[in-house]
């Protein structure tokens, strides 16, 4: 016999249908409505994030100010042939690497480095013209500082953080304040006060969103035309079909304007612009290029070289022929070329020892337009790869 609770429980068992029932088909109407609410508050509080964010960048001239020189600072590394090394832990590390591949999307060469293995030999991967980007809400992530502490101090880092000023960033600590740049990504609210869990949203969306910024701003600095940029590093997928369907571009859309080229002048008003005004002036410069005078250029691939090579006093007229480009050395090209048949035609060009003369590395395009006036400049090397231009 079974005992008396033992028998009760028996009883009920048998009481049971053989197949258990169904669950409902959906959630009651009340649930439905709670569960909306609760999606539409989040859109709503990360909304606000990002407005707070734009708000930031808008009127703080600090973060402007970290901002553009944090631009600047990658795109020279990266013409320099270094590298953006990007690095973060959890969903930042998530975000980090989705920074990674739009970098890379716009030949903005970058890699993700994980800190922990950056700790077990990774660290290899840091090269001496590389730069740092760090994303850390807290600023203060154990992992990060914990790497940073044998990153050499020369090395640039960019910290993405919630810290709003240098002295209250940990990642700052021990680093070279030239080579510092914060950019604060801060949320108006707490994820905890917000969601009642601390779970990384708010964050991480402003986290997406400032390195989005970021991306697109060293790709405008680097590249006259990103989107030109882009579609060659982008073949695949509906974008690359797209890229393919749409119309060719055309020379006169990837040029730079002349008449939005800086001109350089000197510091005294008694000497003549020198290498130094060349590269003050080339830093203030949106597209890299400048003019020392009304119909002279210097292209930002120049002004690099110079700028590593050169007598900074050195006057721009006493340097070697190459350095600056006269209107009359410019190879004029009709704007309504699209940039597929100019690189033919400067391929073809080269085939003799005459077009190798005057299309080499560093010449300078100049872009007619329907007014047969050069309205825009291009460098060759901006339409042919720089292997193809080498001499035979």
């Amino acid at each position: 016999m079974l005992s008396s609770p033992n028998a009760k429980l028996h009883e009920s068992l048998l009481r049971l249908p053989l197949t258990p029932p169904d669950f409902p088909d959906g959630l009651d109407r009340e649930n439905d409505e709670t569960l909306c609410a609760l999606a539409s508050h989040v859109i709503r509080t990360e909304r606000d994030a990002l407005t707070y964010l734009h708000d930031l960048y808008l009127s703080d001239q600090t973060a402007q100010r970290s901002f553009a020189q944090a631009v600047n600072a990658i795109a020279k590394r990266s013409l320099q042939g270094g590298r953006v090394i990007v690095s973060g832990v959890g969903k930042s590390g998530k975000i980090g690497q989705k920074a990674v591949a739009s970098l890379n999307s716009f030949g903005i060469r970058s890699a993700f480095l994980h800190p922990t293995e950056a700790l077990h030999g990774d660290l290899g991967m840091v090269g001496s013209n590389d730069i740092i980007v760090t994303l850390t809400y807290s600023g203060r992530t154990p992992e990060i500082l914990s790497m940073l502490e044998f990153v050499p101090s020369d090395r640039p880092l960019v910290a993405i953080t919630s810290c709003k000023e240098y002295s209250s960033c940990p990642l700052f600590a021990h680093r070279k304040p030239a080579n510092s740049f914060l950019l604060p990504a801060p949320v108006p609210c707490s994820e905890m006060e917000s969601f009642g869990v601390p779970a990384p949203t708010s964050s991480t969306t402003v986290a997406l969103t400032l390195t989005d910024a970021l991306a697109l701003a060293i790709a405008h600095r680097l590249h006259p035309s990103p989107l030109a940029v882009f579609h060659e590093y982008h073949p695949g997928g509906s974008i690359g079909a797209n890229a393919v369907r749409s119309s060719p571009r055309l020379m006169g859309e990837v040029a730079i304007k002349v008449s939005e080229i800086l001109i350089t002048t000197s510091r005294s008003t008694l000497e003549a612009p020198t290498v130094l005004d060349a590269l003050l002036t080339a830093a203030r410069s949106v597209s890299g290029w400048i003019r020392p005078s009304s119909d002279m250029v210097m292209a930002p691939r120049q002004i690099q070289r110079i700028g590593a090579t050169a007598d900074l006093s050195q006057p721009l007229h006493l340097l070697e022929a190459g350095a600056v480009m006269e209107k009359g050395d410019w190879i004029s090209v009709p704007a309504g070329n699209t940039v597929r048949e100019t690189r033919d035609w400067i391929v073809d060009m080269r085939q003799s020892e005459r077009g190798r003369t005057f299309l080499k590395k560093g010449t300078v395009l100049g872009i007619v337009d329907s007014e047969q006036c050069v309205s825009g400049v291009v460098e060759i090397e901006d339409i042919v790869e720089e292997s193809e231009l080498l001499d035979y």
